[in-house]
């Protein structure tokens, strides 16, 4: 990685598995050990994109068709990319987002059911060729999430149910599988500084805060 490149972090897991408050925690340690961190939300982080994630997760939208689905969770990453990710990596920064491409993967392709490949032509539009350097998935059993996730109400999203849940977790296996040396599969259960601790591990031995500048 180049020395006045940044780093760019992903969490994802399914619904109700602790990756915001992760992300949250990470965020925090990372700015108290000096590095400039900017923290991002998919889909979201910018005007546009969070307008879009107002539509993508409003419970009347019922009727919002899996095509259109995948076309608006791209809209807003390729925004969040060019506005927010991109200047953010150039300048240094470490980007912390909460959901990324592989998000959409596990998704729209793992839980809907559309084509691998078409989502991930898609993934390549929306995200502008930007990969992330390590991708963390936090895993947990999807009974126990889902209920977690749901217990103050239900979006667009988890209103799908439990077997659609199953459905996400089943690729986002199959995806840390098949590229283990991005995605790494953390175990979810437990206490959130237990959980925080494996994270920091994983990232110790990703290495991919090397060569990033201090900049307090």
């Amino acid at each position: 990685m180049p020395s006045d490149r940044g780093a760019f972090i992903t969490l994802e897991g399914v619904d109700g598995s602790g990756k915001s408050t992760q992300a949250a925690m990470l965020v925090c340690r990372l700015r108290e050990s000096g590095f400039e961190v900017v923290s991002l939300r998919e889909p979201g982080g910018t005007s546009i994109s969070e307008k879009i994630r107002g539509l993508l997760l409003d419970p009347a939208n019922a009727e919002m068709s899996d095509e259109c689905e995948l076309l608006l969770y791209e809209a807003s990453r390729a925004q969040l990319v060019r506005e927010v990710v991109e200047p953010a990596l150039e300048r240094g920064a470490v980007v912390v987002c909460d959901r990324f491409l592989d998000s959409t993967h596990a998704y729209q392709h793992g839980a809907r059911g559309l084509p691998d490949e078409l989502v991930r032509r898609a993934n390549e539009l929306g995200s502008c060729g930007v990969m992330p350097d390590v991708t963390l998935v936090l895993d947990m059993d999807p009974a126990s999430a889902f209920s977690r996730a749901t217990a103050g109400g239900q979006d667009r999203l988890e209103a799908e149910g439990l077997a659609f849940q199953q459905r996400v977790r089943a690729d986002y296996l199959a995806c840390a599988k098949a590229d283990p040396a991005r995605i790494r599969v953390i175990d979810a259960a437990g206490e959130p500084a237990d959980v925080a601790r494996r994270i920091d591990g994983a990232l110790a031995t990703a290495s991919v805060l090397e060569g990033v500048s201090h900049h307090a």
